[in-house]
């Protein structure tokens, strides 16, 4: 069996994340949330990489932190998630937090937008940042 959680990086370095502790954490959320995890795989970026897909996928002509693609099947967890570590590192010395924390935070992210949680509105924003920070407190 292919594990749930699957790990690529585009045009970048890797970096030190464990696939199995990743799972993990993203199943632990799952259940809480009542959904099921099947696959999600992480591709991280840089910022140029994730520009293009904006442009190319969504039409979009700016750069963003993360683009998530859903295939999931409620209550079925499918999807890809594009991260572009050039954004989390920025984001982290905005936030005044390490670039580790900033990445768990947009993986939460990622996969509480395949749950179907929005962030277009300020209160979708809102529900999406304590929802973020509670996944951060079960890894």
């Amino acid at each position: 069996m292919a594990p749930a959680v699957q790990i690529h990086y585009m045009d970048i370095e890797p970096l030190s994340l464990h696939a199995q502790m990743l799972e993990t954490w993203f199943k632990r959320i799952c259940i809480e949330e009542s959904f099921i995890l099947s696959r999600i795989t992480l591709h991280f970026c840089s910022d140029e990489e994730l520009l293009r897909m904006n442009n190319e996928h969504l039409q979009h002509d700016f750069y963003t932190d993360i683009i998530t693609f859903d295939y999931s099947k409620h209550p079925i967890i499918k999807g890809e998630l594009y991260i572009s570590v050039d954004r989390v590192k920025e984001n982290a010395e905005q936030l005044q937090i390490t670039s580790v924390q900033e990445l768990h935070r947009m993986m939460a992210h990622g996969l509480l937008h395949l749950m179907g949680y929005g962030d277009k509105s300020k209160e979708e924003s809102a529900v999406m940042r304590e929802k973020e920070d509670w996944a951060l407190s079960l890894r």
